[in-house]
């Protein structure tokens, strides 16, 4: 909790105290109260109790120590791409996606004084990269923070006019910052993809569509990309999402991120997953979940 700046850490002590005394309501989130992860708890589950986290390791944790049912972590945004780490921290966590979540992202520009006297914002680096061209168009230079409402925070307790922060418009009453301007991303689709992760996987129900999630590692071999994923076109599975990206700094062995619309045990899923497993080294789904939003 010292982690948080002053201004947030009465309302986490509050937020995660109400958590501990019902942990399977608890939804942990990456970030100080009023975070886009906040906001995202919120809408996602609605009865449930929001738990601060400063990181997504901590957010993590707080699922796999039951301190938490669930955590609501972001993965990608429509602006700024893929959020970092989580490609790495997703598979190693144990846990399982069991669901998604998009929420419209409106970031807003906050601070103690006139918009006029502002030289800095602070945010997270995936807030000051949806809205670098508007900060450059006004002279303001990114500061890189670990979340968007900790930045809010932060600049209440500098009490600094000259250093603002970007953050989800809530956080301004939160913290008690003035609102200098509203809606400044560099585009109006700006929308994150958040997932969830539980210890467990839920019972699917409905009829879908479904999204699976997977990572892979291809064979070192030519074409072995093209071969591994011919199963998904022959047999009609639809793949919405492919990202590869390098561990441990070989530059050798590379593994893929995916997300494809159907579930385990449709017969066409599992022709297709049969012979994407002949041509890797090794493959794991991370989850099967209801689409939250039609691909396409």
């Amino acid at each position: 909790m010292e982690n948080f700046a002053a201004p947030a850490r009465p309302i986490v002590a509050r937020m995660t105290q109400a958590a501990a005394e019902h942990p399977e309501r608890s939804v942990a989130f990456q970030g100080a109260p009023g975070a886009n992860s906040h906001v995202a708890a919120l809408q996602a589950f609605p009865d449930g109790l929001a738990l601060p986290c400063f990181d997504f390791a901590d957010a993590i944790d707080a699922v796999r120590d039951g301190r938490a049912d669930c955590a609501i972590i972001p993965i990608e945004n429509s602006l700024h791409g893929r959020v970092a780490d989580m490609h790495f921290l997703l598979p190693e966590s144990g846990l399982v996606i069991t669901g998604e979540h998009f929420l419209p992202i409106r970031h807003a520009l906050m601070g103690v004084g006139r918009r006029d006297q502002v030289t800095e914002a602070m945010s997270h680096p995936q807030a000051l990269g949806q809205c670098r061209h508007w900060l450059r168009a006004h002279g303001i230079a990114p500061v890189a923070y670990p979340d968007t409402a900790g930045a809010a925070a932060l600049a209440a307790e500098l009490a600094d006019p000259a250093i603002a922060a970007l953050a989800p418009p809530g956080a301004a009453a939160i913290y008690g910052l003035n609102l200098l301007a509203e809606d400044i991303a560099d585009a109006d689709h700006n929308t994150t993809r958040f997932v969830v992760l539980a210890r467990a996987g839920r019972p699917i129900e409905g009829n879908g569509p479904f999204i699976t999630t997977l990572i892979f590692e291809v064979k070192n071999v030519p074409a072995a990309l093209y071969k591994a994923l011919g199963g998904f076109a022959t047999n009609g599975v639809n793949m919405t999402k492919l990202e590869s990206y390098q561990r441990g700094g070989s530059f050798a062995a590379t593994e893929f991120y995916a997300d494809i619309v159907g579930q385990p045990g449709d017969p066409a899923v599992d022709r297709a997953l049969e012979e994407l497993g002949f041509h890797t080294k090794w493959l794991r789904l991370l989850g099967t979940y209801p689409q939250a939003r039609a691909r396409g």
